[in-house]
């Protein structure tokens, strides 16, 4: 199977590099590239893209504005993100947006293609300098579990309403992400905050925000 990227990246030469590296594997081909982030969106649309390569600093969209228009619009793409940024804070909002991917570009040229055929494949993939992140991301998720047990009673519907409500999703928009009605959403509202121990109006979406990078 031949893996279809798109790659949106506004320095030219650099995009050129990233492109013939791709190109170099057989199972991958370029079939798109882009300047800016509002490009970047109509040819992911139009394409049809397997794996979109974004950089993070781009006019118009950034890479993160991307993968989450991408995301919310059920676009079939995995999302890698390009970043000269190493923030365990910035990994977290773009891992929460969508991203499957995390590449730093002073060592894209050598880690790109595993991770786009890693990504590809369904598997998160973030450079090597920046496993830490992700260790400390799943250790803060099992401590959550241990303090919370609450967590593991929930179905799996529960946990993706949970996670839904931690982006800041409506019960209407969880609706149409579930396709199920409002008054079914609010009825997994109430059953996960039961669950959960929460009580007043706002407590799950407040522990929700709080716990948004371990729930994800």
């Amino acid at each position: 199977m031949i893996i279809r990227v798109l790659l949106a990246d506004d320095h030219p030469v650099f995009r050129k590099g990233l492109r013939g590296v791709l190109e170099e594997a057989s199972d991958i081909t370029v079939v798109a590239e882009a300047g800016n982030g509002d490009e970047a969106l109509v040819l992911i649309r139009e394409q049809r893209p397997d794996v979109i390569v974004l950089d993070l600093d781009m006019p118009d969209k950034d890479g993160i504005e991307v993968a989450r228009a991408v995301r919310d619009e059920k676009l079939p793409a995995q999302a890698v993100l390009l970043t000269a940024h190493r923030s365990e804070a910035l990994v977290n909002r773009a891992l929460d947006s969508g991203v499957s991917g995390y590449v730093l570009k002073d060592g894209a040229l050598t880690e790109i293609v595993d991770c786009v055929r890693a990504v590809h494949g369904g598997r998160p993939w973030v450079s090597a300098q920046l496993a830490t992140v992700l260790l400390t991301r799943r250790d803060r998720a099992e401590k959550l579990a241990d303090e919370n047990s609450g967590l593991g009673s929930l179905t799996a519907t529960e946990r993706r309403v949970l996670t839904l409500v931690a982006r800041g999703n409506t019960s209407r928009e969880i609706g149409e992400e579930l396709f199920i009605s409002v008054r079914t959403v609010e009825h997994h509202r109430a059953n996960i905050a039961l669950k959960l121990g929460l009580k007043g109006s706002n407590a799950l979406v407040k522990f929700a925000v709080a716990h948004r990078s371990e729930l994800s």
